[in-house]
């Protein structure tokens, strides 16, 4: 992005977004802010500024450690939820290897951060530990939804 522009740089950046939205380039899921910054080459204050004015516009929602939708689209339920519905109906079973953070993080389309945290969670339910050979396990399965 041109650094020396009459208008704010996250400005431009809120445009180009409501841009590709506007268009259905992006029709659920917004990049991660950390692809964001690349893209655009500026800061994380940058790119939550330019979000917040979508957000303030109606366009976009966040939804907190699963990132930021268009506003009406995307499956709005905490990471670790999905990750377990994942679980669930992938059929796996105790001692099965726990998919990567990469992989969850290419499947949900969630950064780094996110899918950490909710493999935390599901560590701290017992639910996944780390195996002998490094990777994550399961260690028990989700209970059924709506028997938690």
């Amino acid at each position: 992005m041109p650094q020396a522009s009459p208008r704010g740089t996250y400005l431009q950046i809120s445009e180009s977004l409501r841009q590709k939205i506007e268009a259905g380039k992006i029709s659920e899921a917004l990049p991660s802010e950390a692809e964001l910054m690349r893209t655009y080459g500026v800061g994380r204050s940058t790119v939550g500024r330019a979000l917040k004015v979508l957000k303030a516009d109606g366009i976009i929602d966040s939804v907190q450690g699963a990132g930021w939708y268009v506003a009406g689209t995307g499956d709005r339920r905490p990471l670790v939820e999905r990750v377990m519905d994942l679980l669930r109906a992938q059929g796996v079973a105790v001692g099965d290897v726990f998919p990567s953070e990469n992989e969850l993080c290419e499947r949900f389309g969630v950064s780094r951060t996110a899918v950490r945290s909710a493999i935390a969670q599901l560590e701290g339910r017992g639910l996944i530990a780390m195996g002998a050979n490094r990777r994550r396990q399961v260690r028990a399965l989700p209970a059924e939804r709506g028997d938690s």
